[in-house]
């Protein structure tokens, strides 16, 4: 498609290639309507937006820094321009500089509060004329449009990752277990507002690298924990970004917890429920300490591992 100024740094050539038979809306067929060129980096975190926002029916807002999200938010009742302040909201200091991923049109009232902040660039199903016109006025700003938004994924599609003297191939993290055979585990049944809560967290959290924790509450991001070495850092980092109050959150673990900490961790914040893969030799001792703590706790019995 083109040759980039290069890779993740400076001193990586690097280029960028489409596969002609993927038809599924995404960075590889989105249009670019204006702004600086596209860097690897660029076209790495839109991928990451896209395909997190990809996953919502409802409308949804999604911001990604360095590919993983530090905001998002879904709502039936708001207007867009509403869901994506409730977004921003999560972590706005890592959004600044950050990649916004919509699965709406982006209309006048989106536009004018995505000039408010430095992002690098939008990717959305469509951009309204008087929204172009607004967005117009920060040159820099790159906006790309997709296809129309809908969730036809193209199971055919693969993941390649290289390694040193070769390469690693792997079918999309498209397969999960329909939460209607989710067990719960716990003494607690979940309310029927933490079900959803979870339903919400548990898609987030598969986009989050490994180890991955997220906190949500009322739809929308509270907390991340991304990317670290044992599980109960990432629990207590999660917690720590947490920009809004924790009691009634809930919790989304990747993969299962190896042992009670995490949910130890968890409980003090005020988490009430917890959705969580399962698989662990010791999930008594977690099923245990969320009983204690009066907590819910979902198993799906699907992991989602993301390295």
């Amino acid at each position: 498609v083109q040759d980039l100024r290069y890779g993740e740094n400076p001193a990586q050539r690097a280029a960028f290639y489409r596969d002609p038979e993927i038809n599924e809306p995404g960075i590889g067929n989105a249009a670019q309507l204006q702004g600086k060129e596209l860097s690897f980096n660029n076209i790495l975190d839109c991928n990451a937006a896209f395909e997190l926002v990809k996953e919502f029916t409802d409308p949804s807002v999604v911001i990604i820094k360095h590919t993983n999200p530090c905001g998002a938010a879904t709502a039936t009742d708001l207007p867009l321009n509403e869901i994506l302040l409730r977004a921003r909201a999560c972590d706005p200091v890592s959004a600044f500089g950050g990649i916004v991923a919509l699965n709406r049109p982006v209309d006048k009232a989106t536009a004018e509060i995505l000039t408010e902040t430095f992002i690098e660039a939008v990717i959305a199903p469509g951009f309204a004329d008087d929204a172009l016109a607004v967005l117009a006025a920060k040159k820099a700003l790159r906006l790309l449009s997709s296809p129309p938004f809908d969730q036809n994924y193209d199971e055919k599609g693969l993941e390649i990752k290289k390694v040193t003297g070769g390469f690693l191939v792997q079918e999309r993290d498209l397969k999960d277990t329909p939460a209607a055979e989710w067990r719960t585990v716990t003494e607690r049944q979940p309310t029927a507002a933490e079900m959803a809560t979870l339903k919400f967290a548990w898609k987030l959290c598969k986009h989050v690298k490994s180890n991955a924790i997220v906190l949500a509450a009322d739809n929308r991001l509270v907390g991340v924990g991304a990317g670290q070495m044992s599980r109960v850092d990432s629990v207590r980092i999660s917690i720590m970004k947490a920009l809004v109050p924790t009691a009634g959150s809930v919790l989304a673990s990747d993969a299962f917890f190896p042992f009670r900490d995490g949910i130890d961790e968890a409980a003090k914040a005020g988490v009430k429920a917890i959705i969580q893969p399962g698989g662990s030799n010791r999930d008594d001792e977690a099923i245990a300490a969320a009983n204690e703590h009066g907590m819910a706790m979902v198993f799906t019995g699907n992991r989602h591992f993301k390295h």
